[in-house]
């Protein structure tokens, strides 16, 4: 039996170490970070008169890291109050705290013996029991654990994070043959469960999976680069989500991850494989002068681009001087952007006889073949290979994936008549009359193996809506939104309208869904599977008919809108909403009303309408001020006017959370609310919330009257905004802006104090929103977000 992590450790407080402890902090674990005792002073030190004896000093490393943690960006914690979860200390005066801890997590500097040290170190004060683990990026396991006691060597593996550990969902699981299998099972529910993270289990072989080809993949591009005359701003023009992949495509992923480390990581497999295999890790030259230079990429300031100024300069790699950033644009691009969905992009581009084309073709399909010939040294399936690639280096399709998106007949045709030489199992596959290496059938998802297909596994809490589709019928749907069978009486409301923006059609959507959810089911989740949860309403929709004054149409459908927010609000049936990714305006404004909120860890909701001239017109601003009376204590004396300040600010602001325990501090979200660190488990969890509030006797709210701070708190909000517009630092339409906003959120022209029902709330937002529509300087913001997808400040 293991047991459970309940406090952990990490050894090492480098940016990983860190990082990771950050990340376990975020999960609420309490945690232990240790580094080494400095072996001499600083100039500050000395000038305060501290010695090497002084706390202070001797967990100086460690202090740094943490104060490291609060500014780096992307922000490595939640919330910054979790910070203090994190425990400090040295590895000489704390390492027999180490008897405390469930679990701890060595990352210092990769170098054999230096860790085998540590562990020996580990083993004397660990307790029996106890998980020990390394997030080496490819140093073996096994020799690690050399020389271990038995307890150590059953509760010893690999647990390689990608970094920044928040952001990054793989988790590399490497046992060794002495790690006892309960103890693998555990870790593996426990990445999954607790700490959000894609689990994939790996072989204990140099870099694991995900690095060992990914390296391959940009050695491959670098030499295909340099063969074919291309330059480096023109390779990432090609490499980035054109065909999948990250916005930063090869060379700006480059400069992220730095130079040098990219360069360790290369060299780690280099010096332990063989023949072609070496050739093909083999840094070029160029990148080692880099190296010698300094030149590592955004942490040095220069990489292979170089900012100046506003230009983005890209490093000509024969004479190591920048010059102006180039795009490759061919035929095949402009009809690979014409094309539907990925599948019909790739196809497009990697058989398309062009510049781009060619090196597409020429660096797709060493990878496809070397990802094939790894299969059963790296990992025992496809599918862990896949999503190595996709949860560590953030590529749409995994190698086979990809493979089958291309075709593997005529892609293997293709490759075998350029002499390429193809693993023999991929061969015997197509003889035997397997096209593919994926199938769907009646929502189960199979994957080629040994000569036929088997189901892939998956944990229970995984939900996927497209095969949740294929298996069940859709009870109705229209152009913005389907209505599905959860299972276990539970609906599911899927937005599935461009960018998931709110219109008419979703709108219709919701009312048909929460009479037929009242009718014949316990619940209703809304929630989705597209990039974002959504973005807000159809402003192309808002705008158009302003321009063609058509005001009566946008009354009428913001009127719905309000309408459907009540609905969901006094739903008989809970109504459990599951935002993540961007959940912006109407997308803050579909959860406020619900009986519950699952929200993703990594949700990042605000009310927003501000940056395009407007204000909230769904009854965000309402909800949102609700939303903090009632987190107040019972029996407390409020506070009206404190409470309608920080609504109208964070509106005025258009604040958007970083995280969802961020939502928390800003009342998006409510103690009873719940956050899911894995997203994928993020539907299981709503549907879950669903079924515990029905089987509770769920009753909806009872409709009340709502405290406003009239007139006074008015002229209270404004003076501050007036503030701003006097010093410069907003504009006259900001303040207008903020007068509307301050009116709606104090209630009008009421004495402070006065009980005002909901719809008359909603009467005052209505009008505030449509005479803001109207304002030309409004519908100039909303057109320049159209169109440049960014605020404008007019």
């Amino acid at each position: 039996m293991v047991k459970r992590i309940q406090r952990a450790a990490v050894l090492g407080s480098g940016v990983m170490g860190s990082g990771i402890a950050a990340h376990l902090a975020n999960v609420g674990i309490p945690t232990l970070l240790l580094d080494i005792v400095p072996r001499e002073l600083t100039k500050e030190e000395e000038a305060k008169g501290l010695t090497l004896e002084h706390k202070e000093v001797r967990n100086r490393l460690v202090n740094q890291a943490l104060q490291k943690l609060l500014k780096q960006k992307p922000a490595p914690l939640m919330s910054k109050s979790n910070l203090a979860l994190i425990e400090v200390g040295n590895f000489e005066d704390d390492f027999h705290r180490l008897a405390e801890v469930d679990w701890i997590i060595e990352v210092v500097v990769e170098n054999l013996e230096i860790k085998k040290s540590v562990f020996a170190r580990v083993d004397e004060v660990r307790k029996p029991g106890t998980i020990v683990s390394s997030n080496t990026s490819g140093i073996s396991i096994e020799a690690m654990a050399e020389g271990r006691s038995e307890d150590f060597k059953r509760h010893f593996l690999g647990t390689h994070f990608f970094n920044p550990p928040r952001y990054l969902k793989l988790l590399e699981i490497i046992p060794t043959k002495d790690t006892a299998q309960e103890v693998v099972s555990y870790m593996k529910t426990f990445g999954e469960e607790v700490l959000g993270k894609g689990v994939v289990m790996a072989k204990d072989t140099p870099n694991f999976i995900a690095n060992r080809i990914g390296t391959y993949g940009l050695l491959v591009t670098v030499r295909e680069m340099m063969k074919g005359g291309y330059s480096v701003g023109e390779v990432d023009s090609i490499t980035g989500p054109l065909i999948g992949r990250p916005k930063s495509a090869t060379f700006r992923t480059l400069d992220v991850v730095g130079l040098d480390t990219f360069i360790h990581v290369a060299n780690n497999v280099f010096e332990k494989v063989e023949g072609e295999e070496k050739e093909a890790f083999r840094v070029p030259d160029f990148m080692k002068a880099m190296l010698e230079k300094g030149w590592l990429g955004s942490k040095s300031g220069q990489g292979f681009f170089l900012k100046q100024g506003k230009d983005i300069l890209e490093l000509n790699y024969e004479t190591l001087e920048y010059e102006p950033r180039k795009k490759l644009t061919t035929p095949a691009v402009e009809m690979s952007k014409q094309a539907k969905g990925l599948v019909n992009k790739l196809k497009a581009l990697v058989y398309a006889d062009d510049r781009a084309g060619t090196f597409l073709w020429n660096i797709t399909a060493p990878v496809l073949l070397y990802s094939a010939k790894l299969l059963g040294e790296i990992a025992d399936d496809i599918v862990a290979i896949d999503r190595a690639m996709k949860w560590g280096f953030g590529w749409e399709l995994g190698p086979f994936e990809m493979w089958d998106a291309i075709g593997v007949e005529q892609s293997v045709r293709k490759m075998q008549a350029e002499g390429f030489e193809i693993p023999s199992w991929v061969t015997d596959m197509l003889a035997d009359g397997f096209t593919s290496f994926y199938k769907s059938e009646k929502g189960q998802a199979f994957y080629y193996d040994h000569g036929e297909y088997k189901p892939i596994k998956e944990n229970p809490k995984v939900i996927h809506i497209k095969r949740l589709k294929e298996q069940k019928d859709v009870i109705k749907k229209n152009s913005g939104a389907s209505l599905i069978d959860l299972g276990d009486d539970v609906a599911l409301l899927e937005f599935h309208s461009p960018n998931n923006a709110i219109g008419t059609d979703i709108v219709q959507m919701i009312n048909y869904a929460l009479e037929e959810v009242e009718r014949n089911y316990k619940g209703l989740v809304i929630g989705n599977q597209g990039k974002n949860f959504c973005v807000g309403a159809n402003l192309a929709m808002i705008l158009m008919e302003a321009q063609d004054d058509n005001y009566f149409e946008i009354e009428i459908a913001v009127r719905q809108f309000q309408q459907a927010m009540m609905n969901i609000k006094y739903s008989p049936k809970p109504v459990v909403v599951a935002p993540f990714a961007m959940t912006l305006g109407g997308g803050t404004e579909i959860c406020l009303p619900s009986s519950r909120i699952q929200a993703a860890a990594e949700t990042y909701m605000g009310l927003v309408e501000v940056g395009v001239g407007l204000i909230p017109g769904g009854g965000g601003n309402k909800e949102l001020y609700i939303k903090y009376l009632n987190s107040l204590p019972n029996g407390v004396n409020v506070d009206l006017q404190q409470v309608a300040n920080k609504v109208f600010e964070t509106i005025a602001m258009a604040k958007v959370s970083s995280s969802a325990a961020e939502a928390c501090e800003w009342n998006f979200l409510s103690k009873q609310d719940g956050i899911t660190m894995n997203s994928d488990h993020l539907l299981h969890d709503a549907k879950q919330a669903v079924i515990s509030l029905y089987d509770q006797g769920y009753r909806p709210p009872v409709r009340k009257k709502v405290p406003v701070v009239g007139e006074t708190g008015y002229a209270a909000m404004l003076l501050g905004a007036q503030s701003m517009y006097h010093s410069g630092y907003i504009s006259e339409h900001d303040l207008k802006i903020a007068k509307k906003l301050a009116y709606v959120i104090a209630g009008g022209k009421v004495p402070y104090g006065t009980e005002v029902d909901e719809q008359y709330l909603l009467d005052l937002e209505r009008e505030a929103f449509l005479s803001l529509v109207g304002e030309p300087k409004s519908q100039a913001r909303m057109q320049h977000m159209l169109v440049k997808g960014k605020p404008l400040r007019n």
